[in-house]
């Protein structure tokens, strides 16, 4: 079911980076199969997520938005998921410490009339 609907529709994740004090880069490189965040919670280390095959990373035009797109929901989920994780806040109350780059929307590539 979940093939069926990739192939048709594909799947498009929608992720927003959060922060309170230092803004969030992200920058999408090597043919939009590379992530790059800069500049989490002011660190110089620079955090590299290389996509999944068959998934693709475009910026959405608004600010501190970006939008994953492929036929797998596995290989796209995972992607998000990788992103996410490498932004993750260690040594410190996350209940106070919110910042990093979340899913923001979950929907299809191409909206089917039924």
């Amino acid at each position: 079911e979940n093939m069926f609907t990739g192939v048709r529709q594909g799947y498009k994740y929608k992720m927003k980076s959060v922060y309170a004090h230092f803004p969030i880069n992200i920058n999408i490189i090597n043919d939009n199969t590379l992530v790059e965040v800069h500049n989490f919670l002011g660190e110089k280390f620079v955090r590299r997520v290389n996509l999944l095959p068959g998934v693709t990373c475009k910026s959405t035009g608004t600010k501190d938005e970006i939008m994953l797109e492929g036929n797998d929901i596995e290989n796209v989920s995972r992607s998000a998921a990788l992103i996410q994780q490498s932004t993750t806040v260690r040594n410190k109350d996350i209940r106070k410490f919110l910042d990093g780059v979340y899913v923001s929307e979950k929907t299809n590539i191409v909206q089917l009339e039924e």
